[in-house]
């Protein structure tokens, strides 16, 4: 007789067939262990349950294997089920993956990105170069960077953090050693324009004598190479994974800077912009047509338009910028795309934490009268400056002020709440 059961990570739903009813637990030879639902094939993650075909396996040593899953981190949800045969048990796990991010390696200057991951694969058989941002098989990974730079006479401890680096959209699970002393003897470029710029050379000293760090050199490209190739019009430049190479103590780090071409601006058409007129919009871009496209003078306009559409009450703005880049003219356009919502008008100011007085002064320095457009700008410029200036000449003083806005979209109208602590 067939028996079926179904049963999740934690709670086993259903009675249990003979064989695993029992308390002490009869053992039965385990035929098959299958795991669906998952972009790794069953083969490659079966060994992770510890589950191995032809033992003799109880039902919590089926449960430690969906256990083992979930532990790891690469699953969000596991379930499983089993089924008794006279030849034995068949186990079958259903998982669904957990959200990964890339795996981002930071100061291992003796092993490129592809060495790392190769080496990592050899020992964790469900990485693939990207992983969860918690669970056993971070510590998996980092053990296995370990190993590698035992290899390298290193001895460190590796670590794992969860950050989201400069300038980028998504975040990492970022890998460390710990205590690495190699320091940076120099920094090289392979496009001209930042060997010889002056203001990218005199910011070298932010790297140069300082650790070996690759996101502290990917930091130093987004912030200081960057504007630099925009403001001359390189607006499709693109910065390689940074090359570094010990020397004894000290490491050489060469940066790969594929710069494209230099843009001349071609203009923006705007679409969905009902609250400013286009002409008004176009006040605002500092470009002349046929002139150079600087692109820091352009993410200042962009930020401009926001701002004015912020100081309208338009608090939901959802801005899109695309550009159209010509590479046999060498001409950019762009294409901004609004979704402007509503237009808030001011309600309520709500304080707390003022004395009688405290909270006279902070209502007659407030600037927003009900019912007005709410202007983003006064409100922000009254937080940074005008509490403290309606406080002039009183004994008080307050550890912290905290603020926020109460959105109702349906009537348009938005509270401002200030905490005095």
């Amino acid at each position: 007789m067939l028996l079926f059961r179904f049963f999740s990570v934690l709670l086993l739903l259903l009675p249990l067939p003979v064989w695993a009813q029992s308390s002490t637990q009869p053992a039965a030879r385990l035929e098959s262990v299958r795991v669906t639902g998952s972009r790794f094939q069953s083969d490659q993650i079966a060994p992770a349950t510890g589950l191995h075909t032809g033992d003799q396996v109880t039902r919590d040593d089926i449960q430690k294997g969906a256990d083992a899953l979930a532990a790891s981190g690469l699953f969000s949800k596991v379930q499983y089920r089993f089924d008794t045969e006279p030849a034995g048990v068949r186990v079958s796990y259903e998982v669904e993956d957990a959200t990964s991010f890339p795996a981002y390696f930071d100061n291992f200057p003796w092993f490129t990105d592809a060495d790392l991951i190769a080496a990592i694969k050899t020992s964790v058989h469900l990485f693939d170069g990207k992983v969860p941002d918690h669970g056993s098989i971070l510590d998996d990974v980092a053990g296995a960077i370990g190993r590698q730079l035992i290899t390298r006479g290193v001895a460190a401890n590796v670590t794992h953090e969860f950050v989201t680096l400069p300038g980028k959209d998504w975040p990492v699970v970022c890998f460390r050693a710990d205590n690495i002393a190699l320091n940076i003897e120099r920094v090289e470029f392979s496009d001209a324009l930042a060997t010889n710029d002056h203001a990218i050379q005199d910011r070298l000293t932010d790297l140069v004598g300082k650790p070996f760090s690759r996101t502290a050199v990917e930091a130093f490209e987004y912030e200081q190479v960057r504007p630099i190739y925009l403001a001359h019009a390189f607006l499709e430049a693109k910065f390689g994974e940074p090359a570094a190479t010990v020397e004894g103590k000290t490491v050489k780090v060469r940066v790969p800077i594929d710069p494209g071409r230099a843009f001349t601006w071609g203009g923006v058409s705007w679409n969905g912009n009902q609250a400013l007129p286009s002409t008004e919009l176009d006040q605002l871009i500092e470009l002349n047509p046929g002139g150079q496209a600087d692109g820091m003078k352009l993410e200042a306009s962009w930020e401009d338009v926001r701002k004015m559409y912020h100081r309208l009450g338009y608090l939901d703005l959802s801005m899109s910028v695309s550009p159209r880049f010509d590479s046999a003219t060498g001409r950019a356009r762009y294409e901004v795309t609004f979704q402007e919502g509503p237009q808030y008008h001011m309600g309520n100011l709500v304080l707390t934490g003022l004395s009688m007085e405290g909270e006279r002064r902070i209502r007659s320095g407030w600037k927003i009268p009900t019912g007005a457009v709410f202007n983003e700008a006064a409100y922000n410029d009254f937080v940074n400056t005008g509490i403290k200036q309606s406080f002039a000449g009183l004994p008080v003083h307050y550890e912290k002020i905290g603020r926020f806005l109460q959105k109702d979209p349906a009537g348009a109208k938005v509270d401002v709440m200030i905490d005095f602590q």
